[in-house]
C-alpha cells in the first residue's frame, strides 16, 4: 500500500473529517484502490451500532435525525450520518433535499455527515452506502444513521443495513398505511409517529397497533411511538427504543446473526461486481454488437446470445 494510502487510513482512524471524506469518495468512485482502502480497514469495523430510518417524504425524517444526533452529542457520542437522496437526473449527484438543515452540526468534530446519491437503487439505499457506513464505523463512530429516501416495498435494503430499523410516518399517513404493509411495515423494528400533535395521529397509530396485532407473532413485538421531531419531544423515548432493541438484539444472539447476513450479502455483491467487470471486457461487448448488428433480421433470443457469451467467457477463462 502507498505511503499516501497509509497516510489516508491513519487520518481516517484519528477520526480525520477530511480523510474520511476522500476514502468516501474513494470508495464511491468505486476501483481496485476503493477495495484496498476497505480490505485494510475491514479489522476495525464492528463497533459502531447502526440505525436505519425511513419514510414516506415529508414525514419529518431529517429533522427526527438532526435532533437524535444532537441527543447523543449531550451523551458525549459520536455520530455518522448518511443521508440517501434522489438521484439527480443531470449530474447523477445526490439532490440534497433537507439536508441543509443539518448544516449547523457539520461545525461539531464529534458529527460526519455525507449525502449520497441513490444512483438508481431500487432499495433506495445506494449500493455504496453499505461502505460509507464501514468507513464510518472505522472510523469510531458510535452510532451511524442511515436515513434512506421514499418508501415501498423495495426499501428492504435500509433493513439490511442497519441493526434497528425505524420507520417514521405522519398523521396524514393513514390512508397510505395499508398500502404499504406488505413491504415497509414489515422492516420496522419500531413506529414513529411524528407530527404528532396534528389531527389524525391517534387514529393512524391505531391503525399501525391493529396491523401489528394481525401478523403472525415475531420474536420481536415492534412499538409504535409519538414525536414532535421539530420542538424535540419523544426523541428520549426513541433513544431507549433503540437501546432496548440492541440489547434483545445482543441477549438473544440475534445482532451477530444480522451481521452475518449482511456480510453475505456483501460478499455476494462483491463477486457479481467483480464477475461483471471481468465478463464485460471489449472482446465481450464487441462480440455482442456484433450479434446485434442485424438485429431484425436475426432470430437470436436474448438468452441464446447470453448463453453463447457465457460460452466465450468459460472459453477464455480456460485459455
Amino acid at each position: 500500500m502507498s505511503t499516501k494510502k497509509n497516510s489516508l487510513i491513519g487520518g481516517l482512524l484519528q477520526g480525520d473529517k477530511r480523510a474520511l471524506a476522500k476514502s468516501i469518495s474513494l470508495v464511491e468512485n468505486e476501483g481496485a484502490a476503493a477495495i484496498e482502502l476497505l480490505d485494510a480497514l475491514h479489522p476495525k469495523i464492528g463497533n459502531a451500532y447502526r440505525i436505519g430510518i425511513t419514510g414516506p417524504p415529508g414525514a419529518g425524517k431529517s429533522t427526527l435525525v438532526d435532533q437524535l444526533t444532537k441527543l447523543y452529542r449531550r451523551r458525549n457520542q459520536t455520530v455518522g450520518i448518511i443521508a440517501v437522496d434522489p438521484t439527480s437526473p443531470f449530474t447523477g449527484g445526490a439532490l440534497l433535499g433537507d439536508r441543509i438543515r443539518m448544516v449547523d452540526m457539520t461545525l461539531d468534530d464529534g458529527v460526519f455527515i455525507r449525502s449520497m446519491a441513490t444512483r438508481g437503487s431500487l432499495g433506495g439505499l445506494s449500493k455504496k452506502a453499505g461502505d460509507a457506513a464501514d468507513l464510518l464505523d472505522a472510523a469510531g463512530k458510535n452510532f451511524v444513521i442511515l436515513e434512506t429516501v421514499g418508501v415501498g416495498q423495495s426499501e428492504l435494503d435500509i433493513a439490511e443495513s442497519a441493526d434497528t430499523t425505524i420507520v417514521v410516518l405522519v398523521p396524514e399517513s393513514g390512508d397510505s398505511v395499508q398500502a404499504m404493509k406488505a413491504g415497509l411495515m414489515e422492516i420496522a423494528d419500531f413506529f414513529v409517529v411524528n407530527k404528532a400533535d396534528r389531527e389524525g395521529s391517534n387514529r393512524v397509530i391505531a391503525e399501525i397497533q391493529a396491523m401489528l396485532q394481525l401478523r403472525e407473532r415475531q420474536v420481536w413485538q415492534p412499538k409504535v411511538l409519538r414525536a414532535i421531531a421539530s420542538r424535540g419531544d419523544g426523541i428520549g423515548e426513541i433513544s431507549e427504543a433503540i437501546e432496548s432493541h440492541r440489547r434483545f438484539l445482543v441477549e438473544k444472539n440475534l445482532l451477530i446473526q444480522k451481521r452475518r447476513a449482511r456480510m453475505l450479502k456483501k460478499v455476494h455483491n462483491v463477486v457479481r461486481f467483480r464477475f461483471e467487470r471481468a465478463f464485460w471486457d471489449e472482446a465481450t461487448r464487441q462480440a455482442l454488437d456484433e450479434k446485434l448488428e442485424n438485429y431484425q433480421d436475426s432470430n437470436l433470443s436474448p438468452y441464446k446470445i447470453a448463453e453463447d457469451l457465457m460460452v466465450n467467457f468459460k472459453r477464455k477463462l480456460g485459455e
